[in-house]
């Protein structure tokens, strides 16, 4: 087997109406369908939702589960709120800094640019509290293939020591920047 792409990533929303118009008037997503069940086709139980999609260019969407009758969604309590995040790749550094301005005047608090070396990126959240990153590439071959070199040995010292290693350091030489 060999995974083509990712077809769909799916998060809670507080309200669906308020989540597409961020994700279409923000980020410039396609509100590509909709649909509402009573029951959850995957399991039977009965729990009513709507279930919303935006693509991106590449046919890929994010989406999202409107659930009124459950408990109030919360984000885990135990994970630092940088963590769980969703990358959402951009064309070039003019794009990312028009997104950050639409942004902001748009009342969002956005991170960045923070500089990764192989990518420069904007942090933000959405109105239902999950992170998005806005990133463009910025890597070279030779940058890409000391970071492969480097996986493997790092995360085997990880799982031995679960100790920081200084093997891949120097992405984030200029990070400070963005902050």
């Amino acid at each position: 087997m060999q995974i083509q792409k990712l077809h769909h990533v799916v998060y809670r929303c507080k309200d669906a109406k308020e989540t597409a118009k961020f994700y279409t008037e923000l980020l410039d997503l396609d509100f590509a369908m909709a649909v509402s069940e009573t029951n959850v086709p995957s399991t039977g139980e009965s729990c009513p939702y709507i279930h919303v999609f935006f693509e991106m260019a590449d046919g890929s969407s994010v989406a999202f589960f409107e659930l009124p009758e459950e408990p109030d969604m919360q984000m885990d309590p135990n994970t630092p709120e940088w963590v769980q995040h969703l990358a959402l790749e951009i064309g070039d550094m003019d794009e990312l800094n028009a997104a950050k301005e639409r942004l902001v005047n748009a009342g969002v608090e956005v991170v960045g640019p923070t500089d990764h070396a192989f990518c420069q990126s904007i942090y933000f959240f959405d109105p239902n509290g999950h992170r998005l990153e806005l990133t463009v590439r910025t890597e070279t071959p030779e940058m890409m293939q000391k970071l492969r070199d480097t996986a493997e040995p790092m995360l085997e010292e990880w799982d031995q020591t679960k100790t920081v290693s200084d093997k891949a350091a120097w992405v984030h030489e200029n990070a400070d920047a963005g902050r």
